[in-house]
């Protein structure tokens, strides 16, 4: 019997510079892909079993292509039987396959470490089945995965990220039109260091479809005096401003936030591709507080990364990223300036908390793609 090659995948990781929680309201997001990411290998079967083995859980599995998969059942397979699902239930007819996984991701820390496994494999299970595909479309899928055998309801910045990314560029994206705009990111003098909480509470999933739905009572409340609008991306700060007190209190600043972070996000692509990296630092450090304060998405852990982060030498720009509640936050830092940076945050981080604080540095990566052999 014709014994398959095994093949390689990989699908990056990602850091969002600024634009949270933007997505799902069709609004505009500034990622970019890192370095760190996830790897499958695999081969192609002749059957229609999939085995599956993850070093990082050291926990392996075997499904058939043609079983029912069960949503949500709070399992790592919720991911991988989710999206091999969805590519069938969208035509896609694949092979079975052996697959390992290995990940370099911090798993929960906000750098899209289940997108990126995602990506990873339905990268791997499309190639090893010889389909072609569309890069858009496989986003797409992605997403109503999620939705479905996940059970977050997400929008599409981390699957546009990873399959879009590019050498040094961040990506600004139209999350209602999936336009992309790669953004030059002249990382000469300034680094990106991604400081990670080393938590996660428990609020994220609950929480996170909770703030979706209370952004969408926000535009059903404002249709009535702006009939034109379908999402927080299309009303103005000034529109805001002006119809803001007809929303209940929490429902306002919901909103407040999502406004003005789309202002924000444009401005910041525009000081990125400026190399105007002190505006950039104002505009993460007003995200930070617009998150913290009208969204409430971060945490005591977040709030004090980004309050040492201030305070220290060489620092221009920090704010959390992710969905919040743990995770990690992003900082522009001098180059000259980074030893200290990262000697100082971790000793005044354990200060704090108990705990030290992982702290990744990453250039802008390319996105997902086979690994020559």
């Amino acid at each position: 019997m014709r014994v398959s090659p095994i093949r390689t995948f990989f699908a990056p990781g990602r850091v969002n510079l600024i634009g949270e929680h933007t997505d799902y309201n069709e609004g505009f997001v500034l990622p970019m892909a890192i370095e760190c990411g996830t790897f499958v290998s695999g081969r192609a079967r002749e059957d229609r079993t999939v085995r599956v083995f993850s070093h990082y859980l050291n926990e392996d599995a075997t499904f058939d292509l043609d079983a029912d998969t069960p949503p949500q059942r709070g399992i790592w397979l919720d991911f991988i039987e989710g999206i091999t699902s969805t590519l069938e239930s969208e035509g896609c007819r694949l092979r079975g396959a052996d697959l390992e996984i290995k990940s370099t991701v911090p798993i929960g820390g906000g750098l899209s470490s289940s997108t990126a496994l995602d990506m990873a494999v339905a990268l791997a299970m499309l190639r090893l089945s010889e389909i072609e595909f569309d890069k858009r479309r496989l986003a797409l899928m992605s997403q109503k995965s999620n939705h479905t055998y996940v059970g977050t309801r997400g929008g599409l910045m981390d699957q546009l990220t990873i399959l879009f990314g590019q050498r040094n560029h961040a990506l600004l994206i139209d999350c209602r039109s999936l336009e992309i705009k790669p953004i030059p990111f002249a990382t000469q003098n300034v680094a990106v260091a991604i400081c990670n909480t080393n938590v996660k509470h428990n609020l994220v999933a609950s929480e996170y479809n909770a703030r979706r739905a209370e952004c969408e009572t926000g535009v059903e409340r404002l249709k009535k005096y702006l009939p034109h609008i379908c999402a927080l991306r299309d009303v103005s700060v000034e529109e805001f401003g002006q119809y803001e007190n007809a929303l209940p209190e929490i429902i306002r600043r919901r909103a407040r936030h999502v406004i003005t972070e789309n202002v924000r996000t444009l401005a910041a692509a525009g000081a990125l591709g400026a190399n105007d990296f002190e505006k950039m630092g104002e505009l993460m450090y007003a995200s930070h507080a617009s998150l913290r304060d009208d969204y409430e998405v971060s945490c005591k852990e977040l709030d004090a990364l980004v309050e040492i982060a201030s305070q220290t030498e060489g620092v221009i720009g920090a704010r959390m990223t992710g969905g919040g509640f743990g995770g990690c936050t992003v900082n522009l830092v001098k180059r000259e300036a980074l030893a200290q940076f990262q000697k100082r945050v971790a000793r005044e981080y354990e200060k704090a908390t108990g705990s030290r604080p992982m702290i990744l540095i990453s250039e802008a990566s390319a996105g997902a793609s086979e690994v020559e052999s």
